[in-house]
């Protein structure tokens, strides 16, 4: 019986979507088709924009701190954010006239050209071009470059492992603590993210931090914060920091308001209620919410004013006055 490519569909199991796609058809991220054979990536090779950012920007505060970080993304994504901050990007398919083809090789050696401490996978979700991103975070490893992940964590148990194999620092994204906000506004479910979240905090020697963007109105309720940090508390560890960052209007959340400051001071202390020991504030100027203090005996260990870091001492991985060990890698 001849064998017709045409009619025959192929599943991608990169993420929970499971997009069933047939000869020549993407994937929800825009991304990822089928070839007849197997599913991959037409972004494979190229790049959609480079920057060279202190690594405090992705945000990792306890990875390394004061160095640099040689970003880059691609384009498309596997979460459909209706308040995405990269949307030019993570909206559209594989655009050529505006990428940049840059192999894994050169990838590596621009950021060791640079001094880069490490190299971050960010813009857009890095999981929908596992192939690309694990061929170079190998090849950086290799040639002592540290890999960062900036992702939403919405990623299939099946390609954990191949995906954090060589990650050394992570940020994900733990968008809200409701299944409704996942579903409105990101068009997904929480339940894989909280599952990725386990996995890289139990079984992997990744450093984790994690990102709420609190928009008003839709995920920073008292209630839902609450439900965030206990969660964290009982299924990751008080070690874990967690940045709550101020949302900006933008995509398709334009009429929204600005995430007012108080609301993020306020953010902050219900964490430290919950005894998370490194809380941060993000997108807003503020010393106090954005500095590394020892958990037991509160002596400032880090500061910083926007990207502006000062450490104040030889060793930020313990405490000088108590001894205390701070988490992290410095």
């Amino acid at each position: 019986m001849e064998n017709n490519l045409e009619n025959t569909k192929i599943t991608c199991e990169i993420c929970p979507r499971n997009c069933k796609l047939s000869v020549g058809q993407f994937g929800f991220c825009k991304t990822r088709f089928s070839n007849g054979e197997k599913i991959t990536s037409q972004t494979d090779g190229y790049a959609s924009g480079f920057a060279i950012d202190p690594i405090e920007k992705k945000p990792l505060y306890h990875f390394y701190p004061t160095s640099t970080a040689l970003s880059f993304g691609t384009f498309g994504c596997n979460m459909g954010c209706n308040f995405c901050q990269n949307y030019n990007i993570s909206k559209i398919g594989f655009q050529k006239q505006y990428a940049t083809k840059a192999t894994p090789e050169q990838i590596v050696n621009t950021a060791l050209a640079h001094g880069c401490k490490s190299i971050a996978y960010t813009y857009n979700d890095p999981i929908i071009t596992l192939e690309y991103t694990t061929k170079t975070a190998k090849i950086a490893k290799e040639n002592g470059v540290k890999n960062v992940a900036v992702t939403a964590g919405y990623i299939s148990e099946k390609y954990w492992q191949e995906f954090f194999e060589n990650i050394d620092g992570a940020n994900i994204d733990l968008k809200a603590f409701s299944e409704d906000f996942y579903k409105k506004n990101c068009l997904a479910h929480i339940s894989p993210v909280l599952e990725t979240i386990k996995y890289v905090w139990h079984e992997t020697p990744v450093e984790l931090e994690l990102t709420t963007l609190l928009i008003p109105q839709e995920n920073d309720s008292f209630d839902e914060l609450k439900r965030e940090f206990d969660w964290i508390t009982n299924n990751l560890s008080t070690d874990v920091p967690v940045h709550l960052s101020a949302f900006h209007p933008s995509y398709k959340m334009l009429q929204k308001p600005r995430t007012d400051v108080q609301t993020i001071i306020n953010a902050y202390n219900i964490a430290k209620e919950f005894e998370l020991k490194y809380v941060y504030s993000g997108n807003i100027i503020d010393d106090l919410t954005s500095t590394t203090s020892c958990p037991k005996c509160k002596l400032k260990l880090i500061e910083r004013t926007g990207y502006n870091v000062k450490i104040l001492t030889e060793n930020p991985s313990i405490c000088p006055n108590c001894g205390e060990k701070i988490y992290g890698r410095f």
